[in-house]
């Protein structure tokens, strides 16, 4: 259970770190916030995949595990969301 939980954090920060040098722009988060943004997108991402993606059938190849790119496209989302409900020019 804790070895989950720790693997969650690094996990969490890796893609945190990612999703921040792939939006352009400069974000102003600490390490905590990173992994934060990281597990939030996680789960942003798996809700999403299964939302879109059909489940998997059983083949005689075990399914792949699409967890990193689901996360990191989470994280990214949430980051772009992010910078536009706080970004100080608007246009409507």
């Amino acid at each position: 259970m804790v070895l989950h939980i720790i693997g969650m954090i690094v996990l969490g920060l890796i893609v945190g770190l990612i999703a921040r040098l792939i939006v352009p722009g400069r974000q102003p988060m600490g390490w905590i916030a990173t992994a934060l943004l990281g597990i939030v997108g996680a789960y942003v991402g798996g809700t999403l995949g299964s939302v879109v993606f059909p489940p998997h059938k059983f083949t005689i190849t075990p399914p792949i595990n699409h967890s990193f790119l689901g996360a990191l496209v989470g994280a990214v989302l949430l980051l772009l969301i992010y910078k536009f409900a706080t970004s100080r020019t608007r246009t409507l």
